[in-house]
């Protein structure tokens, strides 16, 4: 006998759970890509993808997963050898850095370890030490999808102008778009990029980037741009087929379609982001609870410097993986692994887990991925502290 029968739930950081509205509307047959309702239905999303970047500038939209976006992104701003200085808060940082370098890019990384955020200081001690203005780009992730962190991009645009640097500032917003408070136009941002498969709530496949009108200025230059990642031709081209490069990817539009119109028109970006900080709340009040009788404790202590997408769970190796493998096999959820926190300090990724509360994402379901963990908590007799679930609850009903 197993509990486990009955729909599963996926509560790991991407893929996050599709709407049955958003694979309904991709469940139907091919349509004419080459004139027609599909041209149409495209032209209205670029409005919305804007509005969820909080952005003026052009978007680019790719057939690809967030690798693709890093790769879009740094071959249309850089040359061979170029600098970039890349902030590092957690793996995802550390993978856009290798990406940069793969292409042959010049970075440098200031790491800030795996609980804390951006420290605007260090990077302006750094900028001011480039007398020549030889960094291009200062790079980083908005919310690591790893730790967890949320760096505050504002203070890093802050600290940029501060010292009078013309670099470009970039950020990864993969796991945090639609989910945390995001301003690329009040903050500063040049380029941003994201993927469909996070708070966008469509399967994985489209990848964005973002761009300003400095952004653009300095991709003129750019001695990587190649014909497929180009972003000129996808934004600023005539004919519908340079929108994509040739085929356009046809269902994952139709989805994402739908997804805007939830995310925009229905419930609202505003609203979206106050549902995200109340669901993460929870279940960091659950967190708070089960650690005053046992090893739980999120992994970032400071409140203000957690993303409401993602929390990463700090339990004590093999309890990580024990718990997570008990959870699925029990309770049909599936947490997510412990990603990247090999430090010196921890070095077993083991002793991690990860709750996604992203996307499509509601009360119900966070309460039940709580309870589900506690089951576990219980079953495996790992310490813990009471009252977990009625904390989620009181937070969810002050709310």
């Amino acid at each position: 006998m197993t509990l486990a029968n009955g729909r599963t739930y996926l509560a790991i950081p991407g893929p996050s759970v599709a709407p049955d509205r958003v694979l309904n509307a991709m469940h139907r047959a091919a349509p004419n890509i080459y004139e027609g309702p599909l041209h149409d239905m495209v032209d209205t999303l670029y409005p919305d993808l804007k509005a969820v970047a909080r952005t003026k500038g052009d978007v680019a939209i790719y057939i690809g997963n967030g690798h693709a976006a890093w790769e879009a992104s740094l071959t249309n701003v850089f040359s061979r050898g170029d600098k970039a200085l890349v902030l590092v808060t957690g793996r995802f940082g550390e993978g856009w850095a290798e990406a940069a370098r793969g292409l042959g890019v010049d970075v440098t990384m200031l790491d800030f370890g795996r609980q804390s955020p951006v420290d605007p200081a260090r990077l302006a001690e750094a900028l001011k030490a480039d007398k020549g203005h030889q960094i291009r780009a200062v790079m980083t992730v908005h919310a690591d999808t790893a730790t967890t962190v949320l760096n505050d991009i504002a203070a890093i645009r802050k600290a940029i102008d501060d010292c009078g640097h013309p670099a470009l500032l970039m950020v990864d917003c993969i796991a945090s778009l639609g989910c945390d408070r995001f301003e690329m136009d009040a903050w500063g941002v040049d380029v941003m990029v994201a993927a469909s498969q996070k708070g966008l709530m469509v399967p994985p496949g489209l990848a964005f980037v973002w761009f300003s009108e400095k952004a653009m200025a300095v991709h003129q230059s750019a001695g990587l741009v190649t014909p497929y990642w180009n972003w000129t031709p996808r934004t600023r081209g005539t004919m519908f087929y340079q929108k994509f490069n040739g085929t356009a990817p046809t269902h994952h539009l139709f989805g994402l379609r739908e997804s805007l119109t939830m995310l925009v028109h229905e419930e609202g970006l505003e609203a979206a982001w106050a549902r995200h900080a109340v669901l993460a709340r929870a279940v960091w009040a659950a967190l708070a609870a089960w650690g005053d009788g046992g090893p739980v404790a999120a992994n970032i202590r400071e409140v203000a410097n957690r993303s409401n997408a993602v929390t990463s769970v700090r339990i004590g190796a093999p309890d990580g993986t024990r718990l997570r493998r008990w959870v699925e096999a029990n309770t049909g959820v599936t947490l997510g692994i412990g990603l990247g926190m090999n430090t010196d300090a921890d070095p077993n990724s083991d002793g991690f887990f990860r709750i996604a509360h992203m996307g499509h994402v509601n009360a119900h379901m966070v309460l039940g991925v709580l309870g589900s963990i506690e089951a576990g908590l219980t079953a495996l007799q790992i310490p813990h502290g009471g009252g977990a679930l009625a904390a989620a609850a009181a937070v969810m009903a002050e709310a």
